[in-house]
C-alpha cells in the first residue's frame, strides 16, 4: 500500500471512532417507537405547555409518577395521547389534576419512596391512542438481566441540550441490588424501594426529563423513573421506584378517596 493510501485509511478510521462517540451519546434517549404504540404514557407539563416529567395511566381517573415531579396543583398539566410535543396531532387529552398524593415518607434527600399519585379533574377517554398501564401485584419481583423498556420524552444524550420532541423508548436489563449497591457502583444507596436496570458498559439510559416516566417489564410498570448518577455511565445504571412494593399502597389510596367521597 502506498503512503497516501496509508494516510486516507488512518484518517477515515480515526473519523470512523470520532463518529461512534458521537453516536453512542444520542442512544441515552434509544429510538423513536411506532407513534401511539406506547399508549398508557402521559406526559406531565407545567401549564405553559413545558414538558416537566413522565407518567402512566393506571386507571381513566388517575396517573402513577415521581414524588420529585411534584411542582403544585396549580402548575400542572397531565397530556395523554402525545407522540410529539412540538406537533398539535390532534390525538392529545389535556387535563388538569384534581389530587396529587406524593408517598407520606418519600425522602428527597436518599430518594426513598419516590411515587406519587394524581388524581385527574376529568376522566382520560380510552381510544386507539390512550390506554391502561397494568401493575405488578404487592412484592412480585423481576428477575436480574430480565429485558425492561423504559420511554419518555427526556434528553437524548448525557450533556443535555434540547429534550426531543417525539417519544423515545430504549430497552435496558435488570441488574440485580446487590450489583447495584456494590462498592463500584452506588455503594449501599439502593433500598429496598429501587430497582435499578442498564448495561454495565453504560450507552444506554433514562435521563433528566424522563422522570416519572415507565419502566415496563413483562407488561406491567415494574418501575417509574426516579435517579442515577448522570446518564447512560458505565457501572452506574439508572434507578427506578419498585412499583410493586407499593402495589397496596396505590390500591388504599384510590380506594379510600372514593371511600371519603361516598361518605360526603
Amino acid at each position: 500500500m502506498d503512503l497516501p493510501s496509508l494516510l486516507l485509511c488512518i484518517l477515515l478510521e480515526v473519523l470512523a471512532v470520532n463518529c461512534l462517540d458521537v453516536a453512542q451519546e444520542r442512544i441515552v434517549g434509544g429510538y423513536a417507537p411506532v407513534p401511539h404504540s406506547i399508549k398508557y404514557i402521559v406526559s406531565i407539563q407545567t401549564t405553559e405547555r413545558q414538558h416537566i416529567c413522565g407518567g402512566s395511566l393506571i386507571n381513566k381517573y388517575w396517573t402513577i409518577t415521581a414524588a420529585h415531579c411534584d411542582i403544585g396543583i396549580k402548575n400542572m398539566m397531565i397530556v395523554a395521547g402525545d407522540y410529539s410535543l412540538t406537533i398539535y396531532e390532534g390525538t392529545e387529552q389535556e387535563i388538569m389534576p384534581h389530587l396529587l398524593v406524593p408517598h407520606p415518607e418519600y425522602n428527597e434527600t436518599t430518594n426513598n419512596n419516590d411515587i406519587m399519585l394524581i388524581k385527574l379533574r376529568a376522566p382520560v377517554y380510552l381510544n386507539n391512542y390512550v390506554s391502561i398501564a397494568l401493575l405488578p401485584r404487592q412484592d412480585a419481583s423481576i428477575a436480574e438481566g430480565r429485558m425492561c423498556r423504559v420511554s419518555g420524552w427526556g434528553f437524548v444524550s448525557p450533556n443535555g441540550g434540547e429534550i426531543p420532541s417525539t417519544l423515545r423508548t430504549v430497552k435496558l436489563p435488570i441488574v440485580s441490588t446487590q450489583n447495584c449497591n456494590s462498592s463500584q457502583s452506588f455503594d449501599g444507596s439502593i433500598t429496598g424501594n429501587m430497582l435499578c436496570a442498564g448495561f454495565s458498559a453504560g450507552g444506554k439510559d433514562a435521563c433528566q426529563g424522563d422522570s416519572g416516566g415507565p419502566l415496563v417489564c413483562e407488561g406491567r410498570v415494574y418501575g417509574l423513573v426516579s435517579w442515577g448518577r448522570g446518564c447512560a455511565e458505565p457501572q452506574f445504571p439508572g434507578v427506578y421506584t419498585a412499583v410493586s412494593k407499593y402495589r397496596r399502597w396505590i390500591d388504599n389510596t384510590i380506594f379510600s378517596y372514593y371511600s371519603r367521597c361516598d361518605k360526603d
